[in-house]
């Protein structure tokens, strides 16, 4: 299953910019990016 950036925020009590701020860190990458540019996130 895969999760939006804000569904990843909600579950996390992180904020969405944190999680930005993750992936250009190299802490969290998401599995892909849709054809919209959304991040998408797998539970693996």
């Amino acid at each position: 299953m895969a999760y939006t950036v804000k569904k990843i925020s909600e579950l996390s009590g992180v904020t969405v910019r944190t999680l930005h701020f993750y992936e250009e860190a190299g802490l969290l990458k998401p599995a892909y990016y849709g054809s919209n540019g959304y991040r998408y996130y797998e539970e693996n």
